[in-house]
């Protein structure tokens, strides 16, 4: 008889489990959509430090993270959209209708400003809700459903500001009860380090974290990357598409009804015609922080990247005093550059898999 020598076992992994696959901290960090928009980031720090004696003043700091807030509040909601694979057009006319219906029903009904701050929201919320129900239930494209919208909220933005008030602008509500409060929540000023900061910047990473929270730790996070990735695909395995794709419209117009507040009681008075425009900044910020057109990949964190390039971009070149009408030029060149270093990222990271 012959002895069988035992069979040799091979050694398991650290974790354990040699079925598990190790992941390099390289290949961890060359996944991450917003790797091309921080390198991005950087550049554009390092450039306008360079070209601007201001741009490193704590003062300009605070200045450059405001106009990077206005923009990155909206364009988290967006990234999110974008990642569930839509697109809203009407999001920038939203932040005005917002700012428009709390200042009319508060002046017109002489009711406290807190009372027209909660029918905007409701009103805006609303908005929201018609655009994912149109699109779930039309099988439109979201840029048809988006561009009615957006539409139609430009002339009942003008038409009823003309109707209400005779002009094109609101009536002054900063003498009414409440006025001040809602300034303190939507539009005070908070002194950190000797240094000037709105309260927008807070507003902007706190819904920064919380939309963070969403993709990475819940249930619903998970939907929006199967939704975007394929409807047909994630409605197989089990997931509400329709119910995804109407909470995501339903948080691009929370975050509309933020940035309208913050309009009003910053400036007390709304023209009826702003607004217009500022969803494709928006997009812009999402697209330069790794989010694709496509759907289904993007993070909330890229979009505050590529908000902060807008806001160093549009100061840097007040800084650098330089014509601010070549502002759009760099802008563009910005959205070519990150998108094609995100492009490059993703293959890299494909191909170290």
């Amino acid at each position: 008889m012959t002895a069988t020598a035992p069979p040799v076992k091979k050694p398991a992994g650290p974790t354990g489990d040699e079925r598990l696959l190790r992941t390099s901290p390289l290949r961890t960090l060359l996944s991450r959509p917003e790797l091309g928009s921080v390198v991005g980031a950087v550049a554009v720090f390092l450039f306008f430090s360079i070209v601007a004696d201001s741009f490193l003043r704590a003062s300009s700091f605070g200045t450059v993270l405001y106009a990077a807030s206005t923009i990155g509040i909206m364009a988290v909601p967006v990234a999110l959209l974008m990642i569930g694979g839509e697109f809203d057009l009407s999001a920038g006319v939203m932040v005005t209708s917002a700012a428009l219906i709390s200042s009319m029903f508060s002046y017109q009904m002489t009711a406290n400003v807190w009372v027209g701050v909660a029918v905007s929201l409701l009103v805006t919320l609303a908005i929201g809700f018609f655009n994912g129900v149109m699109l779930t239930r039309t099988k439109l494209p979201s840029f048809i459903i988006t561009l009615g919208t957006f539409l139609m909220l430009t002339g009942l933005n003008l038409g009823l500001t003309k109707l209400i008030s005779g002009t094109v602008s609101t009536r002054t509500i900063a003498d009414m009860e409440g006025f001040a409060s809602a300034r303190k929540l939507f539009a005070s000023q908070l002194t950190i380090g000797g240094v000037d900061l709105k309260i927008t910047i807070l507003w902007w990473f706190a819904l920064v974290a919380l939309a963070t929270w969403i993709l990475l730790r819940t249930r619903f996070g998970n939907w929006i990357f199967a939704v975007g990735g394929g409807a047909d695909a994630a409605r197989a395995v089990g997931v509400p598409v329709h119910r995804t794709k109407i909470g995501l419209y339903m948080g691009v117009a929370f975050c509309a009804w933020v940035s309208g507040q913050h309009l009003l009681f910053s400036f007390d008075v709304v023209q009826s015609g702003e607004g217009v425009g500022n969803e494709l900044i928006y997009i812009i910020a999402a697209v330069i922080g790794g989010c694709l057109i496509t759907g289904g990949y993007g993070s909330a964190i890229g979009s505050a990247v590529g908000a902060f390039i807008f806001g160093m971009t549009s100061k840097g070149i007040v800084y650098a005093e330089w014509n601010p009408d070549w502002f759009k030029f760099f802008l563009g060149a910005m959205l070519l550059l990150a998108t094609l270093l995100n492009a490059w990222v993703r293959k890299r990271a494909e191909a170290t898999r």
